[in-house]
């Protein structure tokens, strides 16, 4: 049968979206940084860094600026942006009569909440606006009700995997600028709102990078188009 450009094939696909930089080997990297990012803030590097930047963005709180970021943060809700991939992902697995579609959408959903909450629990680290002296630091002992789900951001790592699923879905009917803006602009947009709205620390919102990144890579890597059709 005849390729048409909403019916890739594993090689056309390939050519879509490629993992870059090539190799395991910035896995590794995105791995190790991770860790040795959590190590230095358990050690109690970058903390006063990160309570400078807290701090300060408190005292010069802007109204205006403070609803526009608001509403552009909510670029990275992770219960929309699922609820999208998965209506987009329902439509194209009725259009090719194939599960891919649905089956990277479940992965990402997985992939997510299996990397995410574990890591938050078991950090115990409050938010920015938190009134606790020790907020600030990873590991905590917080008292029943303190918000302690801060690191990694969430946001960050949601962000990232479901546009670059929102990427791969699309990929037929974008070009390679627009899929790189999609994976590329709303990820700055909300690394940036999260830290100035004191949602999230600085070094919470690049261990959320260093996440999301990983995951994007680890989704990128299987040919999810050459999975077989379901029956019509």
């Amino acid at each position: 049968m005849q390729e048409t450009r909403d019916q890739p094939t594993r090689s056309n696909w390939r050519r879509l979206e490629r993992v870059w930089p090539a190799g395991w080997w910035f896995d590794a990297v995105l791995v190790a940084a991770f860790v040795a990012l959590t190590a230095a803030l358990a050690a109690g590097w970058f903390l006063d860094f990160d309570q400078a930047v807290a701090d300060w963005l408190f005292d010069h709180e802007w109204d205006p600026a403070y609803w526009v970021t608001r509403t552009l943060n909510f670029l990275g809700s992770g219960s929309p942006l699922t609820i999208i991939c998965a209506l987009i992902a329902i439509w194209l697995g009725v259009k090719r009569r194939s599960a891919w579609p649905f089956a990277l959408v479940v992965a990402a959903f997985l992939a997510t909440g299996f990397a995410i909450m574990p890591l938050k629990l078991w950090t115990d680290r409050a938010a920015p606006r938190s009134t606790l002296p020790d907020a600030v630091e990873l590991f905590n002992d917080l008292p029943p009700g303190e918000y302690s789900l801060s690191y990694p951001s969430g946001h960050l790592v949601n962000t990232i995997v479901w546009y670059g699923v929102l990427a791969l879905l699309l990929a037929p009917w974008l070009g390679r600028t627009a899929r790189r803006w999609l994976r590329i602009a709303p990820p700055a947009i909300v690394f940036f709102t999260t830290v100035y709205l004191n949602y999230h620390w600085v070094t919470d919102s690049v261990a959320g990078l260093l996440l999301g990144l990983l995951l994007d890579r680890l989704l990128k890597r299987v040919p999810w188009p050459s999975l077989p059709r379901g029956p019509r």
